[in-house]
């Protein structure tokens, strides 16, 4: 590990653990200890680690064609296009493919400016949304703040957080209703004649699993729709399954006009991501070259194993375990939870996407550590997971948060006993609030 440069990381700092092997819902280290996988990763091994079906996958597309230019045609590569637009919602028929989410988003930003002729972007606060020039400059989040200035025609919003609103409301519909008029204020006084699209994650990832309350996505669509506004779902992390549906906004009958992807079209055994492209913005470029392009787009082996895990996800019906799963035993097992132990400030999610928001004291909602804590001030939460690690269960941890993202063929077993360590675990957070608490 001595001469690779890690990611988001002070080198000398970190002292990752080396995976020796993998399977299914689990990983273990080179020294043999046993870790449940409740982040899929970075939210992406929705199928689990070393599934058959997609190793084989991998194999048999070796065994005929490792790679291809994308100007050339490829069997996995169109079926694969095929699938995935069966799947969009309305008239999202063409694919782009790209090696990741990050160029996904880069995609889709020169697809709304093409299209509308305009430059500006709006993008939320609260949002991730990839670490390449333009996608960092669409975040909103810290991780944004090293690499400024980033040179992105971007203004930023507030999207609808009801447990920390901006507008302090009393309801989940009192926040719809804030957050679209804060949003329309915002497109006035931008000038909608300067915007080219709007991006926006169906339910937000790393900045805190917050799912959208009702109607509000489809506020968002109306806004855009009056404004002439290309609405762009980043649905990098909550596509393909995590939240029960094959894109999360189906969940709320909201058709995008592009929609980026990765991670779970694969679950990442081989890079791939990808653009869901409307078809009046397609139809833009049947007698008009597009300006990019890229190597490694729709490589075949990538495809492949998409191929092969959509797949999976029919046979096993995995969207119907998610639904039910992640429903009745992992929100309800974390809801329990919630209610037993005063560190955590709420519950929420979906599917197999679910967030606890940990804190100092309920009734004030301060929050474990500071946000954007680093250093000392982050200690309390490196502790929580900490001891989350040594009992032998992988949370993905983001600010002062436990997000849960088991894979998606997770069993109901294999959840009820990460739900028993995270108990414990709790225990520790509820014991580290108490100190921080007069």
């Amino acid at each position: 590990m001595d001469h690779v440069f890690y990611s988001w990381a002070a080198q000398a700092e970190l002292d990752p653990i080396t995976v020796d092997r993998a399977s299914g819902s689990w990983f273990w280290d080179e020294r043999g200890k046993k870790y449940l996988d409740f982040s899929s990763q970075l939210v992406n091994a929705n199928l689990g680690h070393q599934h058959p079906d997609l190793v084989a996958a991998i194999i048999a597309q070796a065994q005929v064609l490792t790679t291809i230019s994308p100007m050339i045609a490829n069997a996995k590569r169109s079926e694969l296009a095929a699938l995935v637009a069966e799947r969009a919602p309305g008239d999202l028929d063409r694919v782009f493919f790209t090696t990741g989410g990050a160029e996904a988003i880069e995609h889709a930003v020169r697809l709304a400016r093409q299209h509308t002729g305009r430059t500006k972007m709006l993008a939320a606060y609260r949002s991730y949304h990839g670490g390449t020039g333009v996608a960092i400059g669409l975040t909103g989040e810290p991780r944004r703040w090293g690499t400024e200035p980033t040179n992105v025609d971007v203004v930023r919003f507030f999207g609808p957080y009801p447990y920390r609103s901006p507008w302090s409301t009393n309801s989940p519909e009192e926040e719809t209703t804030a957050a679209l008029s804060h949003l329309q204020q915002v497109i006035e006084l931008e000038g909608a004649q300067n915007i080219a699209g709007l991006i926006l994650e169906s339910v937000v990832g790393t900045n805190g699993v917050l799912v959208p309350p009702p109607g509000y996505l489809a506020g968002v669509r109306e806004l855009c729709d009056r404004y002439g506004i290309v609405y762009i779902a980043d649905e990098v992390m909550v596509g393909f399954g995590r939240v029960g549906e094959w894109f999360a906004c189906q969940a709320w009958d909201v058709t995008p006009d592009l929609i980026t992807f990765a991670k779970g079209i694969n679950s990442g055994y081989v890079p791939l991501g990808g653009v869901v492209i409307s078809e009046r913005i397609a139809s833009k470029f049947d007698h008009k070259p597009y300006p990019g392009g890229l190597t490694y787009s729709g490589h075949p082996l990538a495809c492949a194993v998409g191929v092969a895990s959509i797949e999976v996800f029919e046979r096993d019906n995995v969207l119907g375990h998610v639904r039910a799963v992640g429903e009745d035993v992992l929100g309800a097992g974390l809801k329990k939870l919630g209610e037993s132990h005063p560190s955590v400030g709420e519950v929420r999610g979906m599917g197999f996407f679910w967030a606890l928001e940990l804190v100092k004291d309920r009734s004030t909602r301060e929050p474990l550590i500071p946000f954007a804590a680093g250093g000392a001030d982050a200690a309390p939460m490196a502790e929580v997971t900490a001891a989350a690690k040594s009992r032998g269960l992988w949370p993905f941890t983001a600010g002062n948060r436990l997000q849960l993202a088991p894979p998606l063929v997770a069993s109901e077993d294999e959840i009820v006993q990460g739900l028993e360590i995270l108990d414990e675990v709790l225990t520790v957070a509820d014991e580290i609030a108490a100190r921080g608490t007069p």
